[in-house]
């Protein structure tokens, strides 16, 4: 009872964070022009800060494993190539496939993965690992399928993808902020408490705005017209990856904090920011909005169900 209680606890702020949102939109408090604005802030300024200050305050050096970070890398790359797979074959529209794509493999690690952690051990070492494995990847892979599936001006679809994927990776604020702030750990993180209370007051920002921003801009009449591949994007995101990966994990002997920190990264629900790099890049906001929606409401219920199996058999 307690885990599901930490769960809703979790989860549920979240999503009335997005009801408040969509409640100030629907009385015209907010508009279009505000969620436009809210989406480019968040994707260029907030989420870059927020990845920057979860890893350069990281002491990778004395915590590393090499074997779990390449774990977390394989886990999300299978995860992410078989979402896209399960999309080519059950979606024609191209924007769809990426939005699909995304939010099936993509987890709100960095801020749930934490969470989960520190309520049940105290800290969060082994989440950090995980950042390491999986957080680059879900941004250089959203980049290359949101490139690749875009709804791009006719004639530009199929000329010059991988150029062009290459040159989004390279710009992509977020990989940007990942790459920095890992060199910054690794040099022990000298930037004096001036900047890092300055990156902390910005980072504080990312989460709130991205929901407020997601639930203003969530059509609900269109949403519910795409409710098949949003509740095939959760099963994947909340159920299949990890009845896949979660074993695998306990054969090459990974258990506690590492397991935790695992079974967010493969069934946690899909992050906001999903919603932001979609819109951003000309892919299906409406499709990608329902699905962060429904992973999140539905993983109070999966998160908590995982947590119980893991600590049954012995796992955690």
């Amino acid at each position: 009872m307690s885990n599901f209680l930490f769960s809703i606890n979790v989860t549920f702020p979240i999503f009335l964070v997005m009801v408040i949102g969509y409640f100030l939109r629907r009385i015209g408090m907010l508009n279009d022009n505000f969620v436009t604005v809210a989406n480019k802030f968040n994707f260029k300024v907030t989420l870059p800060f927020l990845l920057f200050r979860d890893l350069s305050t990281v002491d990778i050096v004395s915590i590393f494993d090499w074997k779990y970070v390449l774990f977390c890398a394989v886990a999300t790359s299978a995860g992410f190539w078989g979402s896209w797979a399960a999309a080519k074959l059950t979606l024609k529209d191209h924007s769809m496939r990426g939005a699909f794509t995304q939010a099936a493999f993509r987890s709100s690690a960095a801020v749930m993965g934490l969470a989960f952690i520190q309520n049940i051990y105290g800290q969060s070492t082994m989440g950090s690992l995980m950042i390491i494995g999986a957080v680059p990847l879900y941004n250089i892979y959203s980049v290359i399928v949101l490139t690749f599936e875009g709804d791009h001006p006719e004639g530009e679809r199929d000329t010059g993808k991988i150029r062009e994927a290459g040159i989004n990776i390279l710009k992509n604020p977020i990989i940007i902020a990942i790459v920095l702030g890992m060199i910054v750990a690794l040099l022990g993180n000298p930037l004096p408490e001036l900047v890092n209370s300055t990156v902390n007051n910005v980072a504080q920002m990312a989460t709130p705005l991205a929901l407020i921003g997601l639930g203003a801009g969530f059509e609900g009449r269109k949403a519910l017209k795409k409710i098949r591949p949003t509740l095939g994007a959760s099963f994947i995101k909340l159920i299949a990856q990890a009845a896949i990966f979660l074993p695998i994990a306990a054969a090459l002997g990974f258990t506690g904090e590492k397991m935790v920190a695992l079974a967010v990264m493969l069934a946690g629900p899909a992050t906001p920011s999903c919603y932001i790099m979609a819109k951003n890049m000309h892919n299906d906001g409406v499709l990608t909005a329902s699905i962060v929606v429904a992973t999140t409401l539905l993983s109070s219920v999966t998160l908590t169900a995982w947590i119980f199996i893991l600590r049954t058999v012995g796992w955690l």
